[in-house]
């Protein structure tokens, strides 16, 4: 007869990861790479946040528009690095998951691990927040601002609104479109973008405008 111990199935040492676990970063990794089938997770001051199923206008199509504009970006300017949904180690209690990031390959303030994960902050990250209630500009903004992500984008769908916040004296300050409705960033020369014509779905325009800002002075230096 068969023992009654060999016919039970044996239950893996490492315990699941669970939406509002309080874990430490070390064992947020251990339990996150225990589990191939989840794709996105992030620990935000200690705290497991799980995805939902993502839905198509809401975050889909709007997160393929910020990818196709700095992916545009990163291929005509040397020195910088695009990370679609890449894992980013912050600090002890925090590893988020941007939805995008754009880093200084060489001097800036992140670097890429023998692991192949993004160690520090990058310059710049952008979040696809439902609205104003999100995590996204709350929690991990407060994260952002603590480690010096220097410029900080989030577009809220349901509320057609685009908050580009930059840096300056340890808080966060909206920066607002010229009179051209086009913001610049302060960090990286020539990325411009037409904020109304990306809310519209008009990615044509959105890429017209950051050809322009790729052919100006200050992106040719």
């Amino acid at each position: 007869m068969t023992p009654i111990s060999a016919m039970i199935t044996p239950i893996s040492t490492i315990p699941p990861l669970e939406n509002g676990d309080k874990l430490t970063r070390i064992e947020f990794e251990r339990r996150y790479d225990a589990m191939p089938q989840v794709k996105k997770a992030e620990l935000i001051e200690g705290t497991v946040y799980m995805a939902s199923p993502l839905r198509f206008r809401s975050h889909g199509k709007p997160h393929a528009y910020v990818i196709t504009w700095l992916g545009f970006y990163e291929a005509n300017t040397a020195g910088v690095e695009l990370g679609d949904n890449t894992t980013v180690r912050l600090d002890a209690d925090n590893e988020p998951q941007p939805d995008a990031c754009l880093r200084i390959a060489n001097g800036g303030q992140s670097r890429i691990t023998e692991d192949d994960y993004i160690a520090g902050a990058p310059e710049l990250i952008v979040e696809i927040a439902a609205s104003s209630v999100s995590i996204d500009l709350h929690d991990k903004l407060k994260v952002y601002r603590r480690n010096q992500v220097q410029e900080y984008l989030v577009w809220r769908v349901y509320e057609g609104e685009f908050d580009w916040l930059k840096l300056k004296d340890g808080e966060y300050i909206q920066l607002e479109c010229d009179a051209n409705g086009i913001i610049c960033s302060q960090i990286f020369p020539g990325l411009w973008l037409d904020k109304s014509a990306l809310i519209a779905g008009n990615l044509a325009k959105v890429l017209e405008v950051l050809q322009q800002g790729l052919v100006s002075a200050e992106h040719q230096k």
